[in-house]
């Protein structure tokens, strides 16, 4: 499967087409929708969060809620296109307008951000061009393409979910997760202001998110994804670009602001002997091959091992600040005060949803890879007889 995403920040809408979905797979703009708003959530949103309320149109590859096999079109407009219609209308400036004179321009980069770097590579002075569409608005999008690849994942009887265990040195007590299903820990982070599943630090969470808005300033933390019912072996060892790890790592690390990823027990690892790190391996009747703890996250050799997959992100604090620190002018080369865009003082939260959705689309990505299904009856039969097997095996 494959997807590109066409948009920009302050533009009509934001854009995709899925190519590659199997037919007969059921979809609807209501569950899409649901995931859309988790994503503008969460404690430590800023005014754009007020003024968008996000709902996707589905565009074309599927009639009567089922998908045809075709490409899927979606769209999500953009409801505060309306204020920027001369500032980023498509059609040329008129003969009689200065360039200049056109509203918003922006010569002043964001130390983090990727207006500098963009420009330079764009040949853009005016560093709007970058802004627009390196900005975290296109994770809407993306969002939605997520919860498209969740709906195939439900089907095939694999389960994922996010939630927030750290915001700027606030940890969560992630105990709170053993022994729950998926659907447990959903409706505890949903239900929180952080989507974090210890109320306690949730509580602390908001202190500091608050704190920070006051100060002007932004901060960040860690998220987490947990995928539950993987086949095992999905994935490969035999090229560095099958490894399923690798890819999960790359797709966490290409949503804005995300620096850093990890497996399991992840940099622990690096604190422990071999005999406290690796997994062993127990066998049942009834439940085939397992180990006995899942200090590896679910995955070994770049393949799934079947037990549920553990990958974390870290994220920065947001670039744009409103107690904006030193730039220059890429005009005058004067150092100034970087320029000042409507933000977010935190949006771990909402980071959360955004790594839960391109987790789940490189699982079902890794999954049609794997496996052959045009339409989904065949592919749910493949999957069910892959489980037969590695359970026998």
């Amino acid at each position: 499967m494959r997807y590109l995403t066409a948009g920009e920040s302050h533009g009509p809408q934001l854009t995709t087409i899925i190519e590659g979905l199997p037919s007969l797979l059921p979809i609807t703009a209501e569950k899409i929708n649901h995931d859309l708003k988790r994503r503008q959530g969460g404690h430590g949103r800023g005014r754009r969060m007020q003024i968008e309320t996000d709902t996707v149109e589905i565009a074309g590859g599927v009639r009567h809620g089922q998908t045809l096999g075709s490409p899927v079109a979606l769209v999500v407009t953009n409801d505060d296109w309306k204020h920027w219609t001369k500032i980023m209308g498509a059609e040329p400036l008129a003969e009689d307008v200065n360039p200049d004179d056109v509203k918003r321009q922006i010569s002043r980069p964001r130390p983090g951000h990727a207006d500098l770097v963009g420009g330079m590579k764009y040949g853009h002075r005016d560093l709007r061009n970058i802004l627009e569409r390196s900005s975290a608005r296109e994770t809407t999008v993306r969002v939605a393409v997520g919860a498209v690849a969740k709906a195939l994942l439900n089907e095939l009887g694999i389960s994922i979910v996010s939630h927030v265990t750290e915001i700027v040195g606030i940890k969560a007590d992630t105990s709170l997760v053993e022994g729950k299903s998926v659907d447990e820990i959903r409706a505890i982070v949903e239900a929180d202001p952080c989507y974090c599943v210890d109320p306690v630090a949730s509580a602390q969470m908001v202190e500091a998110i608050d704190e920070a808005k006051k100060a002007g300033d932004s901060i960040g933390g860690i998220v987490e994804v947990i995928v539950e019912g993987m086949p095992a072996g999905v994935g490969s060892y035999v090229h560095y670009d099958r490894k399923l790890d690798a890819k999960l790592a790359a797709a966490m690390l290409s949503i804005n602001a995300f620096k850093g990823v990890e497996f399991g027990i992840g940099f622990e690892m690096a604190r422990r002997k071999g005999s406290e790190v690796h997994d062993e391996i127990i066998w049942s009747e009834e439940e085939g091959y397992r180990r006995a703890t899942n200090r590896l996250g679910g995955l070994e050799g770049g393949m799934s091992t079947g037990m549920p997959i553990v990958v974390r992100g870290v994220m920065k604090p947001i670039p744009t600040l409103y107690k904006p620190l030193q730039s220059v002018d890429i005009e005058t080369k004067e150092p100034f005060k970087a320029s000042v865009e409507r933000s977010d003082s935190c949006a771990v939260p909402a980071a959360s949803v955004v790594a839960e959705h391109v987790i789940a689309w490189e699982i079902a990505n890794a999954i049609m890879d794997q496996f052959h299904g045009d339409q989904l009856p065949q592919l749910k039969a493949q999957i069910d007889e892959h489980r037969r097997y590695t359970k026998e095996f």
